[in-house]
């Protein structure tokens, strides 16, 4: 085993270090045993950290490698590695959006044996994994990666500011009445709109919120049905118009995840609504009595909320994200990967994720050890769940990427949407891409 470990490591430095070295490689150890390195994105790292520990074997151990903060940037610097053969990427962490391709590409492990057969059942509503989540993971009647935690946004807000409003949060309420009562009141609504995934997030909802989708019948590859512009994209449009009209932060064009966390509790001012993911909780909790943080009243002034609807009377389509895992293609070690998998995304590492960094559960197992741990108010974890199972994937697609740049490029900046023009030009734009007519 050492003999060969040696060799490995000797011809790994010699042909691939120009490539992957700037990407902290580390495919051997200094124990003599194997290494598996796992990709991970940047939330959760502490946790992941911890797990790698945990999960390290006798036979293995785990090596923790950070992903780019950005999703398309993660995706970029896997995709190279694996169309490479790169056979020391054995664990990473994906976005669920890349699992198709990643999948298509065949540069992911095949999931089977029990673990596919609960995957598969969830998808119908009767395994331990919420539908949602499990969904992502599918491909081609296939299973190609494990859920690990699973994302959502929900409506955030000062109930204070509803209230003066006059707004009946017990009820579903519409983008526009959200608007309109930010708007009213002097406060604003904060939403991810800057040129990255986040604001693809944005659109495909309230594309699906109307009824509609930005493609359809995906598994035709490139000559996937472009849907667009229709209806339903232009009154997405039209919400974005008015948002940007009416009630934006001044940063709407750059806005991200983080940036719209402040507008909540200024020193002066009505706060804001906001759509933004299921770590927001934590992370004014963890604000309460720290410097310059938050009081025990302000936290109590936070409400949350089913996503907005795009049409009044038609159920919101929550955004549906999160993290799965899956076995490179090409690991030397894809046994000992996917045991290593199964460990990570056991029910006790998804409880932990939860509690201790905001990154909800994939299974209603954990979600139940979540609920009864007394971290989150019970509402707020049922709402979760329900988003998650009720919520709307982004298109499944070998060709996601191309879809969501394609979007992004003729939907930014919101300041410019216009509902009589940008679905019909970036339905031209978007096909033209499929189609190898123009590039991106």
């Amino acid at each position: 085993m050492t003999s060969r470990r040696g060799t490995r490591c000797r011809s790994l430095a010699v042909s691939i270090a120009g490539v992957l070295a700037a990407g902290g490689l580390a495919a051997c150890g200094g124990s003599g045993k194997p290494v598996l390195n796992w990709y991970v994105n940047p939330d959760g790292v502490d946790v992941f950290q911890d797990y790698a520990k945990q999960c390290s074997t006798g036979d293995y151990d785990i090596e923790v490698q950070l992903l780019p903060t950005g999703a398309t940037d993660q995706r970029t610097q896997l995709a190279r590695r694996l169309a490479a053969e790169d056979s020391s990427t054995d664990l990473m962490n994906l976005d669920p959006v890349f699992v198709a391709e990643f999948a298509n590409a065949g540069w992911l492990r095949e999931v089977t044996g029990d673990l596919a057969t609960e995957v598969e059942k969830s998808v119908d509503g009767s395994g331990n994994y919420l539908s949602g989540a499990a969904d992502t993971v599918t491909w081609d009647d296939k299973v190609y990666a494990i859920p690990l935690w699973a994302n959502t946004q929900l409506l955030w807000y000062r109930k204070s500011l509803a209230k003066a409003a006059g707004l009946d949060m017990t009820k579903p309420v519409t983008w526009d009445q959200v608007i309109d009562a930010a708007a009213q009141q002097g406060g604003t609504v904060g939403v991810q709109a800057d040129k990255y995934e986040a604001y693809m997030v944005w659109i495909n909802a309230l594309i699906q919120g109307a009824g509609g989708d930005i493609v359809s019948d995906t598994e035709a590859g490139r000559d996937a049905k472009v849907d667009i512009d229709s209806d339903a994209g232009r009154k997405a449009a039209a919400v974005i118009e008015k948002l940007a009209d009416k009630a934006a932060q001044p940063d709407l064009s750059v806005s991200r995840e983080g940036t719209s966390l402040g507008q909540m509790y200024p020193a002066k001012g009505p706060g804001e609504f906001m759509v933004n993911w299921t770590f927001v909780y934590k992370n004014y909790a963890g604000l309460v009595g720290a410097p310059d943080g938050i009081t025990e009243d302000q936290l109590a002034d936070l409400g949350w909320a089913r996503y907005p609807e795009t049409v009044e009377g038609e159920p919101s389509k929550p955004p549906v994200g999160g993290i799965d895992i899956g076995v490179g293609a090409y690991s030397e070690h894809p046994d000992w990967a996917e045991e290593a998998a199964r460990c990570i995304t056991s029910e006790q590492a998804q409880v932990d994720l939860a509690l201790k960094a905001g990154l909800m559960p994939s299974t209603n197992s954990a979600y139940d050890k979540v609920a009864a741990s007394g971290e989150y108010p019970k509402d707020l974890v049922e709402l979760f769940r329900t988003s998650v199972d009720e919520g709307g994937p982004r298109p499944k697609s070998a060709f996601y990427a191309m879809i969501s740049g394609a979007i992004q490029s003729r939907w930014h900046s919101p300041t410019s949407v216009d509902p009589d023009s940008t679905p019909e030009e970036s339905a031209k734009y978007l096909k033209d891409v499929l189609e190898g007519k123009a590039l991106l």
